[in-house]
């Protein structure tokens, strides 16, 4: 199993831990939050891991080098520019399975990753994401499903909707074909919603919480949870 990490983002909500330090690379319980996230892949069985990195990339780089003190086989996809998150996975191309996880640098998912994909290669879809039953517990629900599909994820307009973005989703390569190179182009907003309209994103639901530090109340929690 490969992971695709996309850690490239400035952290504009924490701009007082991130004005000079990329949101991966803060600190938590004396290593990086980056650091956690690949204790918990390792965990899961996988040791081949794609940084898409941008903002201080350098930073990120320096301190995980090849992953190897990690137990893992760190590869790097740098932009120059920001290229959003699916412009992002399309310039990564070169290094991508031909099936991958995609999940975000500032996400800790203790999910089962071989259990969901399985489930994905039972399906033989072009892409999955993982849903969490939220009911406005963490944040406006905005995605609905029809039996094991995605029906609709909308966050400017939500009606009736109880899941939300768990945080982790898998592509197969294929899946990127139709979008130009070097673009600005968004994972959420353009590739997962022309699989939906395809009726190929299939949607595995989760019952454990997930964590995140984007957010000032998202690191805190994440403090206590990971002590």
């Amino acid at each position: 199993m490969q992971v695709v990490i996309l850690c490239g983002g400035k952290g504009t909500r924490l701009m007082q831990l991130t004005a000079d330090t990329p949101k991966s690379m803060i600190r938590v319980k004396g290593k990086p939050f980056l650091h956690h996230q690949i204790k918990l892949l390792r965990k899961n069985g996988i040791r081949d891991i794609v940084l898409c990195v941008s903002y201080l990339a350098e930073q990120i780089m320096e301190y995980f080098g090849d992953g190897s003190h990690l137990g893992v086989d760190l590869k790097y996809s740098v932009e120059d520019t920001p290229l959003g998150t699916g412009g992002a996975l399309i310039k990564a191309g070169h290094l991508l399975r031909d099936e991958f996880f995609v999940m975000y640098g500032d996400s800790y998912l203790p999910v089962d990753f071989g259990e969901v994909m399985s489930f994905f290669k039972k399906h033989e879809k072009l892409g999955l994401m993982v849903v969490f039953k939220n009911n406005g517990q963490y944040e406006k629900s905005n995605i609905s499903i029809d039996g094991i599909f995605i029906k609709e994820y909308n966050k400017i307009n939500p009606r009736n909707m109880v899941y939300i973005d768990y945080g982790l989703s898998i592509l197969k390569k294929e899946a990127l074909n139709s979008f130009p190179k070097d673009k600005v182009i968004s994972f959420e907003e353009e590739i997962r919603q022309k699989l939906i309209e395809q009726k190929q994103l299939l949607a595995f639901e989760v019952n454990e919480r997930f964590y995140e530090i984007g957010s000032p109340k998202g690191l805190e929690e994440f403090r206590k949870y990971i002590r």
